[in-house]
């Protein structure tokens, strides 16, 4: 077999980890239609164009599968949220910049595959009560240690007044994100907040947590780093 960009041979390690890829993202697309007693692993090969043995032979299980796909998942959101904090980390603006991140995270947690992921663990979380601790310790819980992090360094640098990190970044998340949140995990996609709205709840979360963490005699806007 060749690469269709060079014409090479594909290695084997390259077709295995393609085939891999295809499974999980196939398996995204079932398990978040059917659920997890409803998907098969008959589909998942199916939709991804592989051999049921083909599947077996990368994932020994339906239920290693489902947790391998939540782990890759939860990997997802972490990546792109720690992003997001490292370039509030050396701010010169704490307002927008602190208001970027939350529209961000906003705009990031209501899309639709990853609330219906979120909707999944939530609803086999008897089932796999493993699965579920680890989506919160690698998606929510390492989020909001990032973010902690970042406020204690913003407190050292005299920008933000925090004697509790980890409860200011929890505060932080549940301004910005509780409404759309709750509103899209319970009703679906078409209550999904965009635009003017999507801002709204950015900017107003973000002037609340300011409201309460920043210094004494401190105005809003750019500042210069000490």
């Amino acid at each position: 077999m060749t690469t269709p960009a060079t014409g090479t041979p594909e290695s084997a390690g390259n077709r295995s980890a393609r085939k891999r890829a295809a499974i999980l993202a196939a398996a995204a697309e079932v398990f978040l239609r059917n659920g997890y007693m409803g998907a098969s692993m008959d589909e998942v090969a199916a939709t991804a164009a592989v051999s049921k043995q083909t599947v077996y032979k990368h994932f020994a299980s339906k239920e290693r599968l489902f947790t391998e796909l939540i782990e890759s998942s939860v990997g997802q959101v972490d990546e792109m949220f720690r992003s997001a904090v490292d370039a509030l980390h050396d701010t010169e603006d704490l307002d927008a910049d602190l208001t970027a991140l939350a529209r961000r995270f906003i705009t990031f947690v209501i899309q639709p595959d990853v609330m219906r992921l979120r909707r999944l663990v939530i609803a086999e979380a008897d089932r796999f009560p493993e699965l579920g601790r680890t989506f919160y310790e690698q998606g929510p819980q390492r989020v909001t240690a990032a973010l902690a992090d970042c406020f204690a360094h913003l407190h050292e640098r005299g920008l933000l007044r925090v004697d509790e990190p980890r409860l200011a970044a929890y505060q932080f998340c549940w301004l910005v994100l509780s409404i759309p949140w709750n509103r899209v995990l319970f009703c679906g996609t078409d209550q999904m907040p965009a635009g003017a709205e999507l801002e709204h709840y950015a900017t107003t979360g973000v002037r609340v947590f300011l409201d309460a963490h920043r210094p004494a005699g401190q105005a809003a806007g750019p500042r210069s780093r000490k």
